[in-house]
């Protein structure tokens, strides 16, 4: 690939550093910020998203964060093509940009490109999230594995969305959902360089369970309660809120669902780990490494790539 042009990624688990990170980056080279965390799109979901805070956003130019509202249908089709085109636009006023954010499968969609799937009939979803709502996940699991053991193994299992798209386009079209994966891809404009953060497994759980802390102090049941009625959205079959809806359903305590939520949210950061460290390329650092360490790795690696 013949380009000039350089995407730094900032991945690694949630609550890992990465957002203050980007800002450094973005200020060194004095770039933008594409955000491809999917929950972040949402303008409802501020808290228990994580959304960076007023300074923070300040700092820096961000894109794709609190663009979109829950009833919009958006999805990492869509946003592939729109962060392109915005990549496509900065590019030409710096070729070094930054995107950062924990959602793996959004993060391929932008670096390699997505695989496409046929459009099948949209009750199918629908009576899927009616089986979800009646019968819980564990059905749905069972039935992927029945109809596409490769994905079943291979996909986040207790994440609701997976399981229903994946279903969605085994029974829609016939044909196993791994079957369209892996096709080749468009090629990129840009050269990848991809940063990843990590640290002792101990110190991510302790960041994970303060940061839940932080978002209950500042208001997070309230923001769940206000989206409760929209709990079947696609976009609310998330960590933080699902159990908050388990609270006001009455199936949780509030003391369970917030402990719900540490330990869902550690599994997350399990799954994160597991994804990210698929792609031999990335370049890991401990999450307390000075700034000035990956700043001199990322140049090395941009001059190497011009020679």
């Amino acid at each position: 690939m013949i380009s000039k042009n350089f995407l730094i990624t900032i991945v690694g688990p949630t609550a890992i550093g990465k957002t203050a990170l980007s800002i450094k980056l973005a200020n060194h080279f004095k770039s933008d910020i594409i955000s491809c965390d999917s929950r972040q799109f949402y303008k409802e979901m501020k808290i228990g998203t994580a959304v960076p805070e007023d300074d923070e956003l300040a700092a820096a130019k961000h894109h794709f964060i609190q663009n979109r509202s829950i009833l919009e249908d958006y999805n990492v089709g869509s946003f592939e093509k729109d962060a392109l085109n915005k990549l496509e636009e900065l590019f030409k006023e710096n070729p070094v940009q930054i995107m950062v954010g924990g959602s793996g499968l959004y993060v391929d969609a932008v670096l390699k490109g997505l695989d496409y799937f046929p459009k099948v009939n949209a009750k199918i979803r629908e009576d899927l999230n009616s089986k979800l709502e009646k019968e819980g996940l564990e059905s749905l699991q069972n039935k992927l594995k029945e109809l596409d053991l490769e994905t079943y193994n291979t996909i986040a299992i207790d994440n609701p969305q997976r399981v229903i798209r994946a279903l969605e386009i085994c029974i829609g079209s016939g044909t196993p959902y791994s079957t369209f994966k892996n096709k080749p891809k468009a090629p990129r404009n840009f050269h990848s360089i991809k940063i990843g953060l990590d640290a002792e497994r101990e110190i991510i759980y302790n960041r994970i369970n303060m940061r839940v802390d932080i978002m209950i102090a500042n208001g997070l049941l309230e923001e769940a309660k206000l989206l409760h009625k929209h709990k079947n959205l696609n976009a609310l079959q998330t960590v933080g809120y699902r159990e908050l809806f388990s609270y006001f359903d009455g199936d949780f305590t509030k003391e369970f669902a917030i402990s719900e939520i540490k330990k869902n949210t550690r599994r997350f950061a399990k799954r994160q780990g597991t994804w990210f460290k698929k792609d031999q390329n990335t370049l890991w650092f401990n999450y307390q490494t000075e700034i000035e360490t990956i700043i001199a790795n990322i140049s090395d690696k941009i001059n190497k790539t011009k020679q």
